[in-house]
C-alpha cells in the first residue's frame, strides 16, 4: 500500500502523564453486572468499561459470549488500545424465558492473563403490571473538563398505571439528577423528561447509574451513565492528511518524541476520519507523528511521511 501526505497544524492543551506500568494488563469495570428484572421479549443495555492499565500496547484479538439471553454491540475484534486508554463495551440483556439467567463474555487479548471473564446476570419476567421505563437505557457524556459539567437528557414513560417516583440517587457523586422536584406522578402513557449532569473530580474513565424508585413493579428504574474526565489543558495537536487512493477503511495514527521513532500507536481503534486531535501533549515537548492506511483486508500501509511538533 502506498504511503501519504500527512498534513499537521499545532493548536492550544495539557498533556495527560500516564504512570508506567509492568506490562499489558486489560481490566474490566465493573466485571460484574447484574441487569436485574426485564420483561421477556424487551431489552436493557449497559456499557462496560475495559482499560489497558499496563505500559505497552495491548490487543484485544477475540471475544465470545456464553449465554443466549445476552449479547455485545459494537464491538469488532480485533481493538488496540495503548497504555492508559479504555473503550466501551456493550451488552444486552434480552430474556426469553422467565426466571434467572447468566451469561460470560470471554475476551481473549495479549495481556499475559488472558483470558478475561465478564460475568452477567438478569431475571426475566412476564409481568403485565405498572411500569417505570427510561429512554435511552444508557448515556455516554464524552470527554469533559474536570471541574466543568455536562448535561445529557433521558425520558422517563409510565405504562400500565399510573406511577408515583418517591425519590431518585446516583451511585457516583460525578453523575447527578437535576432539578426534578419529588414525588411526582406520571398518569399512564405520560413521559417527563429529566436532565443528568456529569461533573468529572479526575481524569479518566467514570462510570456509574442513576436510578428513580417508584411504585412500579420495575422498580428502581435505573440509567447507565459514562463519561471521561479530561484535565484541562492548553495545548493540542490537530493533525489531518489525504488518503494514498489504496480504498481504506480507516487509518491509524503514531507518535513519538524522536524523529525516526519509535513511534507508538495513540488512537485506540481504528480512525475512518482523516483528521485527528492528539490532547495529551505536554509543553515543552517536540513531537513526531506518522500514519498508515488499513484496508478491508486488514493489511496496514507503510509510514506516510513525519510531521514535527514543537509544544510551546
Amino acid at each position: 500500500m502506498r504511503c501519504f501526505p500527512l498534513f499537521l497544524i499545532a493548536g492550544l492543551a495539557t498533556g495527560l502523564a500516564i504512570a508506567p506500568a509492568s506490562a499489558q494488563q486489560l481490566q474490566c469495570d465493573p466485571c460484574r453486572h447484574a441487569f436485574g428484572k426485564v420483561q421477556i421479549g424487551e431489552s436493557s443495555s449497559y456499557s462496560i468499561q475495559l482499560t489497558n492499565t499496563g505500559s505497552s500496547l495491548l490487543r484485544i484479538t477475540s471475544l465470545s459470549v456464553d449465554g443466549g439471553a445476552f449479547s455485545v454491540g459494537h464491538f469488532s475484534p480485533p481493538v488496540k488500545l495503548r497504555s492508559g486508554a479504555s473503550v466501551e463495551l456493550p451488552v444486552t440483556f434480552t430474556p426469553t424465558v422467565q426466571g434467572w439467567t447468566r451469561g460470560i463474555v470471554i475476551l481473549t487479548s495479549n495481556d499475559p492473563h488472558s483470558p478475561l471473564y465478564i460475568f452477567l446476570f438478569g431475571h426475566g419476567i412476564t409481568q403485565a403490571g405498572t411500569q417505570l421505563g427510561i429512554s435511552p437505557t444508557s448515556l455516554n457524556f464524552g470527554n469533559v473538563n474536570v471541574g466543568s459539567s455536562a448535561t445529557l437528557q433521558a425520558t422517563l414513560t409510565a405504562s400500565n398505571g399510573s406511577v408515583t417516583i418517591s425519590s431518585d440517587g446516583s451511585t457516583s457523586s460525578e453523575f447527578a439528577i437535576t432539578g426534578l422536584s419529588l414525588p411526582v406522578t406520571l398518569e399512564s402513557g405520560q413521559s417527563l423528561t429529566v436532565t443528568i449532569q456529569f461533573t468529572p473530580n479526575a481524569s479518566g474513565g467514570a462510570s456509574g447509574q442513576v436510578g428513580f424508585t417508584s411504585n412500579a413493579e420495575n422498580s428502581p428504574t435505573v440509567e447507565q451513565v459514562a463519561g471521561t474526565g479530561v484535565a484541562q489543558s492548553s495545548h493540542k495537536v490537530y493533525l489531518s492528511w489525504q488518503s494514498g487512493g489504496g480504498n481504506p477503511v480507516g487509518y491509524n495514527i503514531y507518535r513519538g518524541t524522536t524523529q525516526g521513532g519509535p513511534y507508538q500507536m495513540i488512537n485506540t481503534s481504528l480512525d475512518s476520519s482523516t483528521n485527528y486531535t492528539d490532547y495529551t501533549v505536554v509543553a515543552g515537548d517536540t513531537y513526531y507523528y506518522v500514519a498508515t492506511e488499513v484496508n478491508s483486508q486488514g493489511e496496514e500501509s507503510g509510514y506516510s511521511n513525519v510531521a514535527q511538533a514543537v509544544i510551546p
